[in-house]
């Protein structure tokens, strides 16, 4: 500060003044008494060179020189009057004398002036290297601890008191034993490491400590012996790998959604193709059958049994993230609402449902339908938790900004983009779930109900995904869970489908001719759809995959009126099919069919007459096939000559 300052330099003039003033009165008593040639007195004028000394270790080469001019001043000045120790029997002698003397003196100010500043730099760049260790050793974002050869902790920097949470005095004499969670630690092992590092061999190993709180954390530990203050010590440096392995965690459970993903859309997809075979063949049966048939109940049980299946394999679909989508945009508020009285009735009776909309809540796009269903999921997972003891169950909605690391902390995140969500949030009260249970229950078919599927959460994980959203649950046993459901707003009114769908009109009997093209690699949805085509009145050719397609499309491009294409297909799949078809003919009908939604066909596949969801019955094909061709606004060649009746 400066007082302290000021208090400083007033003290080294107050010692310089004494030292000059200590000069002129021992020069005075030394050369000032009159005196004849003394020898024996000769090195009595020696004594001055300790006060030289002091003012040139006191004040470097300023006192040194100070002090050395001074008393050389004296010496000549008073020998020169005939006084003092240094006065001879001549001049000559007096003045040789007197030159020997100063030249002792300023060798010697000059020599400890020397000394006294390199040692001063040695000390400023003691000090300086010093404060740059203490401040790299600070300022490092790893925790770093200086151990004696017992392990007790010397010092450590300021990271290792947050790792921990503990002050630099609660730490300090500690060994890593009063750090380590010994349920996760191997001390034993820990020692070894230490021991083998005293040895000379760096060591790098895991290690778990446990913060002051309670929570355990993993770590990696590098260990490298070192001098420190002249003695043998161990520079131990650990760095927090939480967010790594959070990041593992993330990774490994994202390979593992997309490889279920890929295992329940491929399961769907052959399971519709079954499927379509099976409503197929079972409307066949029913128009065969007369109405008064009593088969026409076994017919009506078949296809209930089929639809219901179909609903199961459009779970896995929104499971892989590739189920039916009608994008539109909503208020996630007046949808929870409309829900409010259905939701009522299907929890516990136990359980009171609250609400908490927030106002002036932007839009969202999604499929109304599909975020009904995620809504119904996550009530009925609360009620579940809840059972049969009182509980409440609390549905929030809001919005918030999520940057880039909050989203990436997800544990279901797609590398989704910062900006403004739409949340919806549903706590409860209920019995909570540990952390196994946690990391488990979007896994289809794991349950911990007894009659349980295990599908719904890994649906609406699915759906989430599929509207570029993102969920995260927290959950204490005995405590409740939260899960939060993270929607993009829209920034801009909604897009219509490229192929949205167009309300049919009764069939009222309608029928057709020409040719259609079946494509499927699915044998018995061919035959199904052809015997479908033909009792409409149309000719059917059939293909196996697109290059089967191609060659028969060549051979009879003048006759095809329309083509149903299968989305899924070795060899050529549909979209590559279509391109090949429209090279060959471009006007050609094509109705892509798949198990996969709307959206995704549109997108990948541009200019389609139509689209057929699988599976699908005999009247749904036909409207189909009767609504694009009507759609079909382009002029029909002659060749083709397709009409409706």
């Amino acid at each position: 500060s400066r007082p302290a300052s000021r208090s400083m330099f007033t003290g080294h003039v107050r010692e310089f003044c004494i030292l000059l003033g200590g000069i002129l009165l021992l020069g005075w008593l030394v050369f000032g008494a009159h005196s004849t040639s003394r020898p024996l007195l000769h090195p009595l004028g020696y004594i001055m060179i300790p006060l030289v000394i002091w003012g040139a270790i006191r004040f470097g080469q300023v006192g040194a020189l100070a002090t050395t001019v001074l008393v050389a001043a004296i010496a000549v000045w008073h020998t020169s009057l005939g006084h003092g120790v240094f006065v001879r029997d001549t001049v000559h002698s007096s003045l040789v004398t007197v030159q020997v003397f100063i030249a002792v003196v300023t060798f010697t100010a000059l020599m400890v002036a020397s000394l006294i500043s390199e040692r001063r730099r040695a000390e400023e760049l003691l000090r300086s290297s010093e404060a740059s260790y203490r401040s790299l050793f600070e300022s490092i974002t790893d925790a770093v601890y200086i151990q004696d050869q017992d392990g007790r902790f010397l010092d450590i920097n300021p990271a290792v008191c947050a790792m921990y949470g503990m002050t630099r005095d609660e730490i300090l004499g500690k060994t890593p034993a009063a750090l380590a969670d010994h349920a996760k630690v191997d001390m034993e092992a820990t020692r070894a490491h230490f021991q083998r590092t005293l040895a000379g061999l760096p060591t790098r190993y895991d290690w778990w400590g446990r913060r002051k709180n309670g929570e355990s954390f993993p770590a990696e530990v590098s260990l490298t012996k070192a001098v420190y203050n002249g003695q043998d010590v161990v520079i131990a440096v650990a760095r927090d790998q939480s967010d790594r392995q959070r990041l593992q965690t993330q990774m490994q459970q994202a390979q593992k959604l997309e490889s279920l993903g890929v295992l329940a859309g491929g399961i769907a997809h052959d399971f519709n193709n079954l499927l379509a075979a099976v409503l197929g063949n079972a409307s066949l049966v029913r128009m065969q059958l007369a109405t008064e048939s009593p088969l026409q109940a076994h017919v009506h049980t078949i296809e209930t049994a089929a639809v219901r299946a179909a609903e199961l394999t459009r779970q896995m679909l929104a499971y892989s993230g590739r189920g039916k989508f009608m994008v539109q945009q909503l208020g996630l508020s007046n949808l929870v609402d409309e829900m409010a009285t259905l939701l009522g009735s299907v929890i516990s009776k136990k359980a009171t449902l609250k609400f908490h909309f927030a106002d002036q809540l932007p839009l969202v796009e999604g499929d109304a339908t599909q975020l009904r269903q995620v809504v119904m999921n996550l009530i009925t997972n609360a009620s579940d938790a809840i059972g049969d003891r009182p509980g409440t169950i609390t549905v929030s909605t809001g919005v918030m900004f999520a940057d880039e690391p909050y989203l990436s902390s997800m544990p279901f995140n797609d590398g989704l983009a910062g900006g403004k969500y739409v949340y919806l949030e549903v706590a409860d009260t209920g019995c909570g779930m540990s952390a196994d249970t946690q990391s488990r229950i979007f896994d289809p078919f794991y349950t911990t109900k007894f009659t349980g599927r295990g599908l719904g959460l890994a649906a609406t994980l699915g759906i989430v995904r599929g509207h570029r959203g993102a969920i995260t649950v927290a959950s204490t046993p005995g405590e409740g869970s939260t899960f939060r459901l993270l929607l993009p707003a829209a920034e801009s009114a909604a897009l219509a489908p490229e192929m949205a769908p167009v309300p049919s009109a009764p069939l009222n009997g309608w029928r057709g001719h020409g040719t259609v093209l079946v494509v499927d690699d699915e044998p018995s949805v061919r035959l199904t759809a052809a015997r479908v085509l033909e009792t409409a009145g149309f000719s059917v050719l059939t293909a196996a995959d697109g290059n089967d397609a191609l060659e028969v499309f060549r051979r009879n491009a003048d006759d095809v009126v329309l083509v149903l294409l299968d989305m899924m297909m070795p060899n050529l799949n549909g979209e590559e099919t279509f391109v090949e078809l429209r090279r060959i003919r471009s006007d050609v009908r094509v109705i892509l069919s798949s198990g996969y939604d709307r959206r995704e066909a549109s997108r990948a596949v541009k200019g389609l007459a139509g689209f057929l969801q699988k599976p699908y019955r005999h009247t749904e094909l036909i409207a189909a096939v009767r609504d694009a061709m009507a759609r079909q606004n382009a002029k029909v060649p002659a060749h083709s000559g397709a009409q409706g009746r």
